[in-house]
């Protein structure tokens, strides 16, 4: 009986409250409640703003072009059908309906010709060894995998974000945030910073005092910027960059070691993509800068006051000492080992796991191995140190002929 009193109870009360009636009802037919504007304090010159739930895509955006857009777009010549429509990126292997793939080397000519994509990048002499015809329409280039990264430019961009801040985020009162940006859970942005619009920053990403970023720029999650280090625009910084910290600076004193100062900055330049886990240390005085275009793979350390110019590429694992230069177009492999006070000149390529002595200067030309050397050197020695166990016996055994002829005297 007191049960259905209850009942009843419930009942009128919401017979007497329109409004939170019909909220249920919509809760409990739709799935889901209505979801309702937020309104997020934003520090200084953002004001009071109304802001939906954001509206994320979070795979890259797919967009359809027809081949001869791509075609523009890579600077290519069609052949075939130019109003065919790809939809996807795609090897020469998994390639079908809607997909492009591309070709540069001779030996994968025979698998472009059975591959299944409705459209190939390829090179002249890909279409001059052509014998009959092929299923796929071909877009002629020079340089088929660049062309094939231009398509997928504007076949596959990057996601965005509308702007949004997460309720969980803590931004300091002086920040100057640009009301474009994206703003992800736990992000914490401190005082005087500037960020520029259309900047994505994702969870977790802590900020420090008088950084700023520059416009377009990508924060993915767990990144951390020091205080007064400076980001250009469209730079890319992968999950858990760190970029400002101490260098590594030290004094020996007669009881130890005493911190040497650590009190300079850090620049980024414009259109630079660090990878995960890369770290790049403030300068003891003045600045670490890393030049425009520059690519960072994955754990590259970049140690206090190196100046890495533009457009240099730098793979996985290299550890770069100190006040290292390394000048503009420079191709640096994985696991390389920098002493400080080196000077890399522009165009220089560096093999994997090679190594540099400090103060050297290291010309343009291909170098490999440890201590450096010009390849052809190293190949040489390389192939020298493949009869050594041969050499050893060779030896040993004249020994024992001549202590033997010494014998017979």
């Amino acid at each position: 009986m007191a049960r259905l009193n209850r009942r009843a109870f419930l009942i009128l009360f919401l017979l007497s409250c329109p409004f939170l009636f019909s909220e249920m009802c919509e809760f409990a037919f739709e799935g889901s409640p209505r979801i309702e504007e937020k309104v997020y304090y934003q520090p200084r010159n953002f004001q009071l703003l109304r802001w939906g739930v954001p509206q994320v895509n979070f795979m890259s955006e797919t967009k359809v072009f027809t081949v001869a857009e791509l075609a523009e777009a890579s600077g290519g010549r069609i052949i075939g059908d130019g109003a065919l429509h790809i939809v996807r990126l795609a090897d020469l292997e998994t390639a079908g309906d809607g997909d492009i793939a591309y070709v540069e080397d001779e030996k994968l000519f025979d698998k472009a010709r059975a591959s299944g994509a409705s459209c190939l990048i390829v090179t002249r002499d890909f279409v001059s060894s052509q014998k009959g015809e092929i299923s796929s329409t071909l877009i002629e280039v020079s340089k088929p995998k660049l062309g094939f990264a231009l398509v997928a430019e504007i076949l596959h961009p990057p996601k965005r974000r509308e702007p949004f801040v997460h309720d969980s985020a803590a931004i300091a009162n002086s920040a100057d945030i640009d009301l474009t940006v994206f703003i992800g859970a736990h992000v914490s942005i401190g005082e005087s910073t500037r960020i520029g619009a259309g900047t994505r920053i994702e969870a977790g990403v802590v900020v420090g005092d008088q950084v700023t970023i520059g416009l377009d720029c990508v924060l993915n999650p767990g990144v951390v910027l020091y205080d007064n280090v400076t980001i250009g625009d469209r730079v890319v910084l992968h999950a858990g960059v760190c970029i400002g910290a101490d260098g590594f600076g030290y004094v020996r004193g007669d009881l130890g070691y005493h911190k040497f100062p650590q009190v300079g900055t850090v620049v980024i330049e414009d259109d630079v993509e660090l990878g995960a886990y890369t770290c790049v240390d403030r300068a003891a005085l003045g600045q670490t800068r890393i030049g425009r275009g520059t690519k960072l793979d994955n754990m590259v350390h970049v140690g206090h006051n190196c100046r890495i110019g533009e457009r240099v590429v730098i793979a996985a694992q290299t550890g770069i000492s100190g006040s290292v230069t390394i000048e503009d177009d420079c191709v640096i492999g994985g696991q390389v080992g920098f002493g400080d006070h080196i000077r890399v000149l522009s165009g220089a390529v560096i093999g994997s796991k090679a190594g540099i002595l400090p103060g050297k200067i290291v010309r343009p030309g291909v170098w490999w191995g440890i201590p450096i050397q010009p390849l052809d050197e190293y190949k040489r020695l390389n192939a020298h140190l493949g009869f050594l166990p041969e050499m050893r016996k060779e030896i040993k055994d004249l020994r024992k002929e001549i202590g033997e002829l010494k014998k017979k005297r």
